[in-house]
Formats: C-alpha cells, sequence, structure tokens
C-alpha cells in the first residue's frame, strides 16, 4: 500500500473530529480553523419527527434538500427528514420564515432547486438553519409546530423523488487515482498512468440530459464492440456494462464566461453533494475511446441520489486532503491552496451493493460487493472547479459534477466491476454461488455514503439504486 493510501485508511477508521461541540456553541482548534461547527452540528439535538432521532442517513443534523411529488400533486421542494419529508412551500405558507430564510424557501419551493443552487451560501444556511428550528423538538414554539404536522410532513414511502435541479451541463472527472492506475495497468501494463494525471484534474463532457434520478432502469446499449480476437468490430449489445461509484457535486453560484474561479473561492461554489453511478459499457469504451475518449459507451446513463447533501452538513467530516506520495508534483498554483488542502477533502464512506435477479427470488438481501472512501479522490471537487473555470469556461447553477470512480487499494475496495474482476478473467463469486465479470440484465446496483466521526451524528446520502434491463433489438 503506497502513503497516500495509508493516510486516507488510517483518517477514515477514526481520525479525531475537527472539533468538538460543548452545548449548542462550536470549540474549534487552531489546527481545524476554517471548520465552521455551530449548534446545526449538536449530536444531542432531536426533532419531533420521531423517525429523525438516530436515522442512519437524515437525522435533524443533515437536512438535504430535493424536489418530491405526492400523489396527484405537482413537484416541490422539500427536505428529507427522518423517514419524512418536510414541505418546504407548506410551511412558507404557514408563515414559519422571515427575512433572508423566507426568501430562500420561496427558492426552494417550487419544481427544481435551480433557484436556491444559484442564491448562494447565505441563503441556503439560513434555510437549513431555520428548518432546523422549525423541527426541533425543543425548540421555540416546537408545540405550536407540531399542530401543523399534517401539513408540513408527509411520509417519505408515499412520495415520489424527482432530480433535484434542472442539470445544464455534467463534467465527469477522473480523479480516483487508485481506479485510474488500476485500469492502466489493465489496458497498459507499462504505462498505468498518463504523464499529465498527477498536474491535471482530467475530465471529460458527459450527457446532462441521460442523468437520472436513483429508481430507475438503465437500458443495455447497444454499440460497436471489437474483441482483441476480432480482426474488425461488430455491432450489438455490450456485453461489459459496468457501474462507476462517484461522489457529485452540484454547482451553485456560477461565473460569468471568461472569469475563471481561483480556486481560494472555488468551495463557495460548491451547493452540495449526492452520490452517482457513472454507468460505463467497457467493451463499447475500449474501441470508440482512440483517440478522443468515451462516447456512447458513457452517454447510456448516469444516476444520482435524489438528495443534495450541503457542504454544511458535512462540515464535521471534512479532513486534509491526503499528501502526496513522494516525488508527485505539487499541484501547480491556480490548484494550490492552503485552505482547500487542510479542509477540502471529505470522510465519507460509500458502499456498492449488488442484488440478482436470483437473490432477489431468494429473498436474500443485497450483498456488499466494495466498500471505499471518498477521502481516496487525488484532486479536491475545489480543485476540479477551478480547473474547469481556468480557461474562462463558465458554470452554471445546477450543473453537476462526477469526481471519477471512487477506489481504494485494497481487495473489496474497487470502485467498479473492470478493477473487481480484472478486466473480466477472474469472476466474483457471489454468497449464492453465482458469478459475475460484468452486469447481467435484471442486476440491480445500489449506491450507500455515510459520514461518521466521534462526537457528531451520522448523516447520509439515501440510496442511489439502478437496475440492467435488455438491451432493444436493433433491425440489421
Amino acid at each position: 500500500m503506497d502513503d497516500y493510501a495509508r493516510f486516507v485508511l488510517d483518517r477514515a477508521k477514526g481520525g479525531s473530529a475537527p472539533g468538538q461541540l460543548r452545548g449548542n456553541k462550536a470549540k474549534r482548534s487552531k489546527k481545524a480553523a476554517q471548520i465552521m461547527l455551530d449548534e446545526t452540528h449538536a449530536a444531542g439535538r432531536t426533532s419531533w419527527v420521531v423517525s429523525a432521532n438516530g436515522h442512519a442517513a437524515f437525522p435533524i443534523q443533515n437536512l438535504p434538500f430535493g424536489i418530491f411529488s405526492t400523489q396527484g400533486g405537482p413537484a416541490r421542494g422539500g427536505v428529507a427528514i427522518g423517514d419524512s419529508i418536510l414541505d418546504i412551500g407548506a410551511a412558507l405558507d404557514a408563515g414559519l420564515f422571515s427575512g433572508l430564510s423566507r426568501d430562500a424557501a420561496e427558492a426552494a419551493s417550487g419544481r427544481t432547486l435551480n433557484p436556491l443552487l444559484e442564491a448562494g451560501a447565505a441563503a441556503r444556511v439560513a434555510l437549513r438553519r431555520r428548518i432546523g428550528e422549525i423541527l426541533d423538538a425543543n425548540g421555540d414554539g416546537a408545540s405550536a409546530i407540531r399542530t401543523l404536522a399534517r401539513r408540513l410532513i408527509h411520509d417519505a414511502a408515499h412520495c415520489t423523488l424527482h432530480l433535484p435541479a434542472r442539470i445544464g451541463d455534467f463534467t465527469d472527472f477522473f480523479a480516483g487515482i487508485h481506479h485510474a492506475r488500476t485500469a492502466g495497468t489493465i489496458n497498459r501494463p507499462d504505462n498505468p498512468l498518463m504523464p499529465n494525471y498527477k498536474y491535471v484534474p482530467v475530465a471529460y463532457h458527459s450527457r446532462a440530459s441521460s442523468v437520472l434520478v436513483s429508481g430507475g432502469t438503465v437500458r443495455r446499449p447497444n454499440g460497436q464492440r471489437k474483441p482483441p480476437e476480432q480482426a474488425g468490430p461488430d455491432f450489438g449489445p455490450s456485453r461489459n456494462l459496468d457501474y462507476e461509484l462517484e461522489l457529485g457535486a452540484w454547482i451553485g453560484p456560477g461565473n460569468a464566461l471568461g472569469s475563471p474561479i481561483p480556486i481560494s473561492e472555488a468551495s463557495r461554489h460548491i451547493a452540495g453533494f449526492c452520490l452517482l453511478n457513472d454507468w460505463s459499457a467497457r467493451d463499447i469504451q475500449a474501441w470508440e475511446s482512440q483517440p478522443l475518449g468515451p462516447f456512447l459507451s458513457k452517454s447510456l446513463s448516469t444516476f444520482v441520489s435524489p438528495w443534495i447533501v450541503t457542504p454544511e452538513a458535512l462540515e464535521p467530516f471534512r479532513m486534509a486532503q491526503p499528501p502526496r506520495p513522494d516525488g508527485d508534483p505539487a499541484p501547480l498554483p491556480h490548484l494550490n491552496d492552503g485552505a482547500d488542502q487542510a479542509n477540502g477533502c471529505f470522510d465519507i464512506a460509500m458502499d456498492v451493493l449488488l442484488q440478482t435477479p436470483k437473490m432477489r427470488e431468494a429473498g436474500a438481501a443485497p450483498h456488499v460487493l466494495s466498500r471505499a472512501n471518498a477521502s481516496m479522490l487525488y484532486w479536491t471537487v475545489a480543485q476540479m472547479v477551478a480547473h474547469h473555470t481556468s480557461n474562462g469556461c463558465n458554470l452554471q447553477p445546477g450543473d453537476l459534477f462526477g469526481s471519477g470512480t471512487v477506489s481504494g487499494t485494497e481487495p473489496g475496495s474497487e470502485g467498479c466491476l473492470l478493477e473487481m474482476t480484472r478486466g473480466g478473467r477472474d469472476p466474483v463469486v457471489l454468497p449464492g454461488g453465482e458469478t459475475r465479470t460484468y452486469l447481467m440484465d435484471g442486476d440491480t446496483v445500489i449506491f450507500r455514503g455515510t459520514a461518521r466521526r466521534d462526537g457528531f451524528a451520522m448523516i447520509g446520502f439515501g440510496e442511489c439504486r439502478g437496475s440492467v434491463t435488455g438491451a432493444i433489438a436493433l433491425a440489421g
């Protein structure tokens, strides 16, 4: 294991918290001076929505934003709280907001969250703080607010979740160095990492129109494939359909065309995070990627978890970017900022689970294929933002970034089947005796993400789930 991976695993296994809460006030160490902790992170805080207390993903310390609808109702803004959803528009109509929080609630109550993302951190912070007060079991007026519960609160199990924002552009990065190295070893044993990898947050522009919210199906794509033993390509369904475990980032305020975002300001343009599955047809990808990179092998679909987990909720789980191994170049000046290096990384455990049709029929639970951590990424999200705009490219509220596949160096920490099976050469054996090299029709892939740290409530992202369905037969 290299020094980079060892540092990350040590931190992920229980590094000390960046600050400890005493009562309702945050005490910050000098080492973590940039970490902004407050009463919204207090581990002892509880909600009158009982299911939120001790919830694995959505306690009152999280409060992620999303778009939902009830049966026969319009899509509108909401907040996940336990097993329920707070209707922002209903709370607005009840007069529960004022000042900046009211402006932010208006921005968050429509059919997409783009207006809230555009409003920036101050509005987002005010809204999250006020919603926490509304839901606090010991807050002022809690008894009176609880009488409105039937108007404010919906059972999440009976709601439909939608994409949280209208996505203008989707950029997929390649920031998982262990994935990049392993995939490179499979495809280019003598040159696994390209020379630019440690200088540039490598990325490609993917397809925004095929980004879908968790819970749907992905159709196996048709495309050109050329196995090594064939003289030329043929056309048909992908034989090597894969998933990619990624951290997604939602862009908040954008920048004007021609005006780069400095690395010192890049974090202000990040509105929140999600889990992201970039479905990948590896056989199509291998043939089409020369010389301009992925195209149809990636644009078939991308799934995201439905809730935008805010940077504010993730404050207790920030950590220093792991030091680069000896001999690696320092980031160039436009990517090098002390505060970002000290606090721009996140300790988020990320799991991949698989449920096959046979497992489903037998009533077997999904099987955990692998576990990785977002802190394994070689580049921070702020570095991605800074580099993306360094040529003057303009970002817009609701743009989506993918981190690239998150993987570790240990067996069981791979973020895709390409790595896990060494390009299909070593099948994965599942508990019931089934094997997989790549995904088969009917398979369901589930991503889960959780942030834990001693002294703080655990928060999560919910699931990013998708199932594979068969290819459409095309006439010859």
